[in-house]
Formats: structure tokens, sequence, C-alpha cells
């Protein structure tokens, strides 16, 4: 956060909970940070009423009393932004948990402060502006190599000149002037940016490009474009974290932000020790040196975990102005929108449905728009693909923060507490999910996968959509009630949910899938069934068929290697050509 100015203070007149009102705050401005008390806890207002300010404080109130000072800093809430934050963990505004517990021990002190980045190490820095040249907004200046990464060092988005003066190639911390403009304003290696306000751009651009997760089930029934926005709901236990984790991971995004908004400690403590052991598959190393995690659990401050998710998107945004496409991982959204219910009750608001505030819908809208393609202000490319999870009470689908969320995001990954139960992973409805960039992608897949890709694609939703439907006349009537067309159906749908849309994540090969290799799987599922259509209408017998060792070698596709996958699906297509007895027939 930014330097503390005193620029008016006033003192504490009502302490409910996580919210403080204070009297004599004339001048003082929406969201600005204040320092609350005598330990200087850290608020935001976020209410005005002449001199009365109603604050949210980010730390515990505990032991507040009235009288007591708040000075303003004529600051919003704003993170720092440069070199030292991959690899870093966070929590909810921005306050590296290393660096506190180094201050503070095993927890939190109230009042502390730390800086964001590192100041004190120097980072190698080698320019690519010149003097004479005329910047504007996220300008790029020069890059710094972070890890295997590019740094690329931005200027501030509401700056604009001639630059005066640059330094030459060298070690410098992020406090160190490295440019100058001709009216004077000074050039960091970082720089501070609101949370609340979008970073702006030149444009956003149509999606156009998969956010490609490795995940059969995703990338295939309901894909996500680079820069949609996908909502994963789900009961307790249904897999949320664990999916959100595997598309962290297996995602072909350059940066990952991951947002622990509310969730359990035992829950984060998961994912802070888990991340760290993740092996990147795309650099070998680390996936932490791509990473970005806030950790904010259900049992701190609920001011901060409403600050949270706008920390997380502006980081997010940061990196997709130096032409990088981001994931920002929310989890989950449920959560923020109870801290969100629970502040807007101390400040006695009017409640709306299930007591949340009247613009819970206009808060959410706010964040999930924040995704998206856009060209920034300095000519690149970049993107925030925005995957949020939802943890409705009870499963319940119809409560307020899921059906808000189902009506702005463009994915919807229903997860399923009884595949869970079932141990079928990833346990995504695929009757329950959808996806509205389907049809921006066909191009992409035709060009890219393979011509007759969405032909297959959808193909293969009517066969699980017939089998679902059928599984249902078995439930009353049994399965001897069905002809055999009908039960090869129900035997090709088995085969499609156990071979195809289910996942082990703990096999090497199994855990991510490429689209080749889920295109080749297509192929050989349907061409499978076509076979034993045509072998059922020339006399051959659904038994005979299912006996068939073809079978087995379709189940087992899944688990071959990638540069393997293409000698065993040509293999396995040569074989169905006279599986099932089917040379006797016209195929």
């Amino acid at each position: 956060m930014s330097s503390t100015q005193n620029v008016q203070s006033g003192v504490i007149q009502k302490i409910a909970g996580p919210a403080v009102i204070a009297k004599g705050m004339m001048g003082t401005r929406m969201y600005d940070i204040v320092r609350v008390g005598n330990e200087r806890l850290v608020g935001e207002i976020i209410r005005l009423d002449g001199d009365t300010a109603f604050v949210q404080v980010y730390e515990d109130t505990n032991g507040l009393t009235v009288g007591e000072p708040v000075v303003s800093t004529g600051l919003p809430l704003s993170v720092e932004l440069g070199p030292g934050m991959l690899n870093g963990i966070y929590d909810g505004i921005q306050r590296p948990l290393d660096k506190i517990r180094e201050a503070s021990g095993d927890f939190i002190a109230r009042g502390i402060e730390v800086s964001s980045l590192d100041r004190t190490k120097r980072w190698s820095f080698t320019p690519t502006a010149r003097v004479g040249d005329e910047v504007g907004g996220s300008f790029v200046l020069g890059t710094v190599p972070e890890f295997k990464f590019t740094h690329k060092i931005l200027t501030p988005p509401n700056v604009r000149g001639r630059i005066r003066s640059i330094v030459p190639a060298g070690e410098y911390t992020i406090d160190d002037t490295i440019a100058e403009l001709e009216d004077g304003t000074k050039l960091r290696l970082a720089h501070y940016w609101p949370v609340r306000q979008p970073r702006p751009v030149a444009k956003k651009l149509d999606p156009s490009l998969p956010f490609l997760t490795g995940m059969r089930i995703l990338d295939v029934l309901f894909p996500l474009v680079m820069g949609g926005a996908a909502a994963i709901p789900g009961p307790f236990g249904s897999g949320k974290t664990v999916t959100q984790q595997s598309v962290a991971k297996y995602g072909n995004a350059d940066i990952v932000v991951y947002v622990g908004c509310g969730e359990r400690g035992n829950e984060m403590t998961d994912v802070l020790v888990e991340f760290p052991e993740l092996e990147d598959p795309k650099t070998g190393g680390p996936l932490m040196h791509r990473t970005i995690l806030i950790a904010n659990t259900s049992n701190m401050p609920v001011a901060a975990r409403e600050a949270s998710v706008y920390t997380g998107i502006t980081l997010a945004e940061y990196f997709r102005d130096q032409g990088y496409s981001v994931s920002l991982m929310a989890d989950s959204t449920s959560r923020w929108a109870e801290a969100l219910r629970e502040i807007s009750s101390r400040l006695e608001e009017m409640p709306a449905e299930e007591g949340y505030p009247p613009y819970l819908s206009a808060r959410l809208a706010a964040f999930y728009e924040r995704a998206g393609a856009v060209k920034t202000l300095a000519g690149e490319d970049g993107a925030v693909s925005v995957i949020g999870a939802v943890s409705p009470a009870g499963g319940d689908m119809s409560e307020p923060v899921t059906q808000a969320t189902l009506r702005i995001t463009g994915a919807f990954w229903r997860l399923d507490a009884g595949l869970a139960r079932r141990r079928h992973f990833p346990a995504i409805n695929w009757n329950g999910s959808y996806s509205l960039f389907t049809p921006i992608l066909d191009r992409w897949y035709r060009e890219n996968v393979g011509p007759d890709y969405p032909e297959l694609r959808q193909r293969i939703a009517t066969l699980l959509q017939q089998e679902a439907s059928l599984q249902e006349v078995v439930q009353l009537v049994g399965p001897d009630a069905l002809q055999d067309n009908e039960r090869l159906i129900i035997e090709a749908g088995r085969m499609l949910r156990q071979d195809f849309l289910q996942q082990n994540g703990f096999d090497p090969v199994d855990a991510s899938a490429s689209m080749p290799k889920n295109y080749g799987l297509m192929q050989m599922m349907l061409k499978f069934y076509d076979r034993a259509d045509a072998a059922l209408k020339g006399g051959a017998t659904i038994d005979e068929i299912i006996q068939s060792p073809v079978i087995e070698k379709l189940s087992r596709a899944r688990y071959v290697a990638e540069d393997e996958f293409t000698a065993y699906r040509d293999s396995v297509l040569a074989e169905l050509d006279n599986a099932f007895g089917t040379s006797k027939v016209n195929a």
C-alpha cells in the first residue's frame, strides 16, 4: 500500500464489528485509506455523511475505544506493482505473509506495516526506451528477468510525456529512479494503482482463442475463451478447489493469480503447502515462479476478505498490460459475498434476498467484467481469464450468489456431489453445465484441431444426453426392457463417461490432455459406436459387441503418452474397421 500522508483526522464515534463510524472527517473522500485508533489499524472509507465517515477496518477491531483518532492518508486502497510479486504469498491487502511472520511471529499483529515488495533487492534492468521517446500509459520502459519470466517495467497508466533521461542497463532497487520525464515525473521499477479502479485499456477485443485447461470435459464440452469468465458452483466436498488448482497448473495462461477468499484455514494451508511443491509443466521449474497467492482465510477480518478479490484482479491486470495471458482463480466468491452481507448489515443498509445487499449483482458484475482480452494502452495484446468458485449453501443452485453469477459468466461448470462420492473426477455434471463460448471457438477448432471437430463434439454431447434419458428408463423397468440399439447407447455413454470425461489427476499422462489427443479419443469412441451400430443392423447382438477385445484398448487409450498416441489411435481405428464382424455388413 501507499505511504501514509496526514490529510484529515477525526475521532471514533461508534464501533460495530469491522465497521467504525468516525466524526470530524470533513474533506475526506470515498474509498480513502485511513489509520484507525492508536494502533493505526488499516481501514477504508465506504460511506460519507457530512463530516461522518463509515469505515470498514481490515483488521480485528477488538480493543478499539470511542474517541481514538482516525487519520486519513488521502489515498485509495492501492497495490504496489513491480518485480518481486511472483512466488509471493500475500494477505487480502497485499501484505506479504513471510514478512509479517518475520515481524510478528505466527499470528498477524494488529496495525503491522510491511512493504509489499522487497525494497533492498537489486534487479537487473535493461532499458528498451530511449531519451526523447514519447511515452503514454502502460508503456514498456525496459525489462527485468524474474525467474524464467521476463518482467516488463511499465509506466503508470495515467502518465504521459517525453523521456528526459533514462538509466543505463544495471542493477537497481524498486525505489531507484530509472527514468524522468520532461515535466519532472520520476519513474521507478514499481508503481501504485487503486484496486477498485480497473486499469484502462485501448479497447476490448473479441474473444477468438480458447483457454485450455487440460481437462477433457471442459476443453471439449464446455470451453472457456482466453479472457472469458467461468463459474464453478458446487457443494462442500465436490472438488472446487482441486479443479481450480488443476486449471492453474495445466491451463495455457502465462501467469496464475490464486485468491483464497474466505476459505477454511486447513484448505488454504493445503494450497500454501502444495503449490510450492507443484512442478510447472511448461518450464519444469516450480509452478510458484509464475504464480501469486493471496491467502485470506475465513477467520481473518471480514473486510480484508471483501478487498482480496480486487487486489487479485488488479495484480492480474498489471501482468495483462505487459502483454501476457493471466488466469485468476477466485475461491470462493460466495465467501466474498458473505463479507459484503456482513459489512452491509453493520452499516444498517436495507437487506435484499437472503440478507445480501441490493447491490450484490452489480458488485459481482463489476468484478467479472474486469476479465477480457484487450489491446493495452501500449498496443500489446493481453488477457485476464477469471474462474470463480461458488459455494451455494446445501448445494442450492437457486441461491442469490449462484444465480447472479449465472447471469454474468459465459461458462458454467457445475460440480456434482454425487459424482464425487462415486469417485468420478473431475466431478463436473455434463448435463448441468454449459458454455456460451462454443460457437465462438468453432473456427479455431476446425483450423487447429480437426475440420470435423465441432460435429464430433456435438455427437458426443448428444450421446451423453441420450444415455442419461435411457438411464432413467432403466431405473424404472430395468435394462432387459431396452432394445439392443438402446443398450448400445448406454454402453457408448458409459465408455464416454469413464474413459473420456473422467481423468486421473495422479497419473502423469492422464492428469492433462492436449486437444490433438482429445480429438483422437473422440474419433475412436464415435467410430466404435458407428461400427457397433452397423453390426447390430447386420444381425450381431449387443452381447457380442460388449465382449469385443477392442473395448479394452479404447479404455486404455487415455493412458497412452502423447508421443505414442497417434500410432495407437491409428491402430485402434484400423482394428475397428473389422471389429464386430462389420465386414459382413455395409458399414
